[in-house]
């Protein structure tokens, strides 16, 4: 037995120990799941962590995962394994035993991996990568990892695309398709510190930034900072690097298949269920979405592909729910037939299928059809805004007559249940705008209960909207905080006595949101001395202090009205303005 396995066991053993003193939920933090992958690490010639920073409740459920993790496992030379940000009383118990924070399949410290890679989902996120880093024995500044022995920190998602926001943090971005990219940028760094050429840190770092389009090293780029403006264009430094960044692309899906058998849960997750990407891309062209813009062109799992895909998972994981996802999965070009074919495979061993992403056109009332009530019983649509005036000029061609017709079909085929998203805050917005959510809430409410006899469950999201970057109103302004309260207040009084659930998201969270995802690299200040006064897992209501990031950003000097609430000239630069998608 060498000293390493001797020192594993015993590691291992200490962090058991700290489950067992009382530690909530033990079950996310000890791996061993089902369809989890373990190889022996003197087989392979590079280790990647997964760092998903979240609750494991959450990064379980997440697509993306599944699907790298196993394309990294299925890469003969790596080992793909996983770490999710843990929940404030496991980070104290490892701070206070003085152990860092490891990864599930070998409870491997993270400061000993090859390549630690974040998916960034979401701004509120942000403070989350921090705690997995640190906790983890890898140095929070890209400034501070000089030595190759340390892993690389590389992010991709959403949230990537605009870098700037965390450069401080992280040492290259993978702007764009993973399936591809995350294992060449991987190999690539991995050779470079196997080669005995003896490189710095720095030197290999820029010599992956040169060889890949798709992959921005922030620390090779600079900009000016123009207070009249707040932003300026990041470009390189240093010779051979590209002053636009394009994103990855795959232009077959069907060539990477969501595995079938996917890692199976042994805690309750938001989501069980084997997921199948049915399409990437989006037909709409809606002015507020950026996922529209980032997941171009639309490409097409093949229908037999995926009844296929759904069988063999089901058969190897015991699942009982298949969900179709995709940006609109209704539109998939022969979704009527894949429902069908599904039904016909799976409705005879109790497996529902759910399409959590119905786009509300003529096609809906068809897609209800084809559609079960075994589980979820409801329907889930996204109107955005509840007048077909102001549909038309965000960019979303869809009447209430669709929407009615299609709920209509839900409530004759056995749903019960109508949960609605909607968008408040946005340009040319008007009172009867916001009246119209609640209107059109009752409107379909109504129709339910006539149809089933008893009112239905209607559920009213609705969401602030935020200018995100590389969506068509990435240069507006968002409303202001009082703008937010005096509409909130208003749909919260009209919906009394109406039955329909309102909901919508915090105030403080969404302006957060802006101020992260539309900043430049001075917002990483911010973002550190939040965490720093203890911000913890912030996209969870019950974990989320305001008065940190208060605090922090009162100490920073950095204008939030001029980054968040006033619209971008359109001759200034954009500090996202070097990613192109």
């Amino acid at each position: 037995m060498t000293n390493d396995t001797f020192n594993n066991i015993d590691f291992r053993n200490r962090v058991e120990r700290i489950l067992l003193s009382g530690v909530s939920l033990p079950g996310q933090y000890i791996g061993g799941e089902f369809g989890s992958v373990v190889k022996n690490r003197d087989e392979v010639r590079g280790r990647f962590c997964f760092a998903f920073p979240d609750v494991y409740t959450i990064g379980m459920s997440n697509y993306g995962l599944q699907l790298l993790y196993s394309i990294m496992n299925n890469h003969s030379g790596w080992f793909c394994e996983r770490v999710f940000t843990p929940y404030p009383d496991m980070e104290l118990a490892l701070r206070r035993e003085g152990l860092p924070l490891y990864s599930l399949e070998t409870f491997t410290p993270l400061y000993e991996f090859d390549v630690l890679g974040f998916t960034l989902q979401y701004e509120m996120s942000f403070t989350n990568v921090l705690t997995i880093l640190d906790l983890g024995g890898v140095p929070i500044h890209c400034r501070e990892r000089t030595t190759m022995s340390l892993p690389l920190v590389i992010a991709g998602g959403p949230s990537a695309s605009n870098p700037e926001p965390m450069s401080d943090f992280i040492d290259l971005f993978l702007i764009g398709d993973g399936e591809e990219l995350l294992p060449e940028v991987c190999e690539s760094w991995l050779e470079l510190k196997m080669s005995g050429r003896n490189l710095s840190r720095r030197e290999a770092l820029l010599e992956v930034a040169r060889r890949f389009k798709n992959v921005v090293a922030p620390s090779f780029y600079s900009a000016e900072f123009r207070g009249d403006l707040a932003y300026g264009c990041p470009r390189p430094i240093e010779s051979g690097l590209p002053g636009v960044i394009y994103p990855a692309i795959i232009d077959d899906i069907n060539r990477f298949e969501p595995p079938i058998k996917r890692i199976v849960p042994i805690v309750e997750c938001v989501h069980d269920r084997v997921s199948i990407e049915v399409m990437r891309g989006c037909p709409g062209r809606c002015k507020f979405c950026v996922s529209t813009m980032m997941k171009r062109p639309i490409r097409i799992r093949d229908l037999e592909s995926i009844v296929r895909i759904a069988r063999e998972s089901v058969a190897a994981t015991g699942s009982d729910e298949v969900s179709l996802l995709s940006l609109s999965t209704s539109d998939y070009p022969q979704f009527d037939l894949l429902a069908s074919r599904l039904r016909e495979e799976l409705l005879p061993f109790g497996v529902s299928i759910s399409v959590p992403s119905l786009r509300v056109n003529s096609r809906l009332r068809a897609a209800m059809q084809n559609l079960t009530t075994e589980r979820t019983s409801g329907l889930t649509i996204a109107p955005e805004a509840a007048r077909d005036e102001m549909r038309r000029k965000i960019g979303k061609p869809i009447t209430n007559e669709d929407l009615l017709m299609g709920c209509e079909s839900a409530f004759l085929g056995g749903f019960n249940r109508v949960k609605m998203y909607f968008l408040c805050g946005l340009p040319e917005e008007s009172v009867e705008d916001i009246d119209g959510i609640i209107d059109l809430s009752v409107e379909v409410m109504r129709l339910g209960k006539r149809l089933l006899g008893r009112s239905p469950v209607v559920t009213t999201n609705v969401s602030n909207f935020v200018p995100k970057p590389h969506s068509t109103w990435e240069r507006a302004g968002m409303q202001t905080r009082e703008y937010f309260s005096d509409i909130h207040n208003r749909l919260l009084s009209k919906s009394r006595r109406t039955g329909i659930s309102l909901k919508y998201h915090t105030l403080e969270t969404s302006l957060l949101e802006a101020l992260m995802c539309r900043s430049d690299r001075r917002i990483g200040r911010v973002i550190e001395r939040a965490w720093r006064l203890g911000a913890r897992l912030d996209a969870w209501t019950d974990h989320f202090r305001y008065d940190y990031w208060t605090q922090a950003i009162e100490e920073s000097g950095i204008d939030v009205d001029l980054i968040v609430h006033k619209a971008i000239p359109d001759n200034a630069e954009l500090s996202w303005g070097y990613v192109r998608f």
